[in-house]
């Protein structure tokens, strides 16, 4: 069964950077279209990017320019570079097949909290 364990997240302000890695296990990752989505407080869950397994990316309007998603097949993870963090990209951060995909088991997820 596929296990997917997200961490990086923390206590940013605003401006700042920071990177979330997602570590998968029991599967072939490399064949897996991965995806990226959040959660604030109060609000349903929403995408934020997904990343082909080739490498192509796509990402939500909200986020487009400052995020950057990216994959490590030989180490089964899938990364999250996010830039000119807002205090609206506060939120719990997943990962999880890309959409459009019946998604699996979901983490515990990372917490990212941007706050002056």
């Amino acid at each position: 069964q596929v296990q997917l364990v997200e961490s990086g997240g923390g206590l940013v302000q605003p401006g700042d950077s920071l990177t979330l890695s997602c570590a998968f296990s029991g599967g072939i990752f490399a064949n897996y279209a991965m995806g990226w989505y959040r959660q604030a407080p109060g609000k349903q869950r929403e995408w934020v990017a997904s990343i082909w397994p080739g490498g192509n990316t796509n990402y939500a309007d909200s986020v487009k320019g400052r995020f950057t998603a990216s994959r490590d097949n030989a180490k089964n993870t899938v990364y999250l570079q996010m830039n000119s963090l807002k205090p609206e990209d506060t939120a719990v951060y997943y990962c999880n097949r890309a959409r459009d995909f019946t998604t699996w088991p979901w983490g515990q997820g990372t917490q990212v909290t941007v706050s002056s």
